[in-house]
């Protein structure tokens, strides 16, 4: 049983930021592969940012490179999403995604998870 808890998200203004952050419990399993997914209103689910079992590497899609950053704190469990720069089109439902693993690398589909968080509205203003 892995439990997948998301925080933060809301409203904000275009050019505002914002931080959610992520923290993936298990009784067996301590560190995960983890990643956000974002889904809009009418759009299918796609990923944002991942980052390793380890935390020594990353993936961003192209959209919101140079303007996100994924982390880890707390040794392995945590992972914050920093989002500067906020646009409308970044307005969406983000999930959580984990996978239990200490691995060097990380997934970016969907179905590579096997535990997800509730998901945490993110709104921007035009």
């Amino acid at each position: 049983q892995v439990d997948v808890v998301e925080s933060g998200g809301g409203f904000v203004q275009t050019g505002g930021s914002l931080r959610l952050s992520c923290t993936a419990s298990g009784r067996v399993c301590h560190t995960f592969i983890m990643a956000w997914f974002r889904q809009a209103l009418g759009k299918e689910r796609e990923i944002v940012a991942a980052i390793s079992g380890s935390g020594g590497n990353t993936y961003y899609t192209d959209s919101v490179k140079g303007r996100f950053t994924i982390s880890r704190e707390n040794g392995k469990a945590t992972v914050n999403l920093q989002m500067n720069s906020l646009k409308p089109e970044d307005a969406a439902v983000y999930f959580c995604a984990a996978r239990c693993s200490d691995a060097h690398f990380y997934y970016t589909r969907q179905r590579d998870y096997d535990h997800w968080g509730q998901g945490t509205q993110v709104t921007v203003s035009p």
